[in-house]
């Protein structure tokens, strides 16, 4: 039974994240999230029974999660495949859905939270900056980078490519992703130089 309800929960999530992908926190409902899904309300509800914060929190974990696999994976071979395979990633995205959807980690980092408070979707979308940072960063540093370098350059390529896919989705053109994809992959080649 343990095995049925998995995918069904992941479909859940991997829904979740589109939306929020394509129309941001606020303007999605956890109704809307589960219709994207192709799920019930009732078992969206029984698996993030703390609603709209929870499921968001994990579709941000999930695409975090998503894109740290493919970052693994492509950095295997340098600090340069992984960068071109981040930059593939999220020029899939934004070409396949037409220049509706972006990064859900971005789209729920510029909610704007409760004065009071740090939902828990903030902070995971803190979290995954930081995990794709440090994945970069130890890359960089493995082939030849000195580490404050590889530190600084990590936040520069993911906060390039997230401010560059939203340039990308409102200009409607790739644009802005080949022209800072020709600059950050000098950067990066030229840390791993010397």
């Amino acid at each position: 039974m343990a095995k049925s309800s998995t995918p069904s929960r992941e479909r859940i999530v991997a829904g979740a994240a589109d939306m929020i992908s394509r129309r941001g926190l606020s303007a999605t409902s956890i109704r809307e999230m589960a219709k994207h899904a192709k799920a019930p309300l009732g078992s969206t509800y029984h698996y993030f029974p703390e609603g709209k914060q929870q499921l968001a929190t994990e579709a941000v974990r999930y695409t975090g999660e998503w894109v740290a696999r493919a970052l693994r994976k492509e950095l295997e071979a340098g600090p340069v495949e992984g960068l071109r395979a981040f930059l593939a990633l999220w020029r899939a995205i934004v070409v396949e859905s037409d220049f509706r959807a972006g990064c859900p980690v971005l789209a729920v980092a510029i909610e704007e939270a409760p004065a009071d408070e740090i939902p828990p979707a903030l902070a995971a979308a803190a979290e995954v900056f930081d995990q794709w940072e440090s994945l970069l960063a130890a890359s960089l540093r493995a082939h030849g980078a000195e580490a404050e370098r590889a530190a600084q350059l990590a936040t520069l390529v993911v906060a390039s490519v997230e401010g560059t896919v939203a340039m990308c989705r409102a200009k409607r053109s790739m644009e802005p992703l080949d022209r800072t994809a020709e600059q950050l992959e000098a950067l990066v080649a030229g840390a791993i130089r010397g």
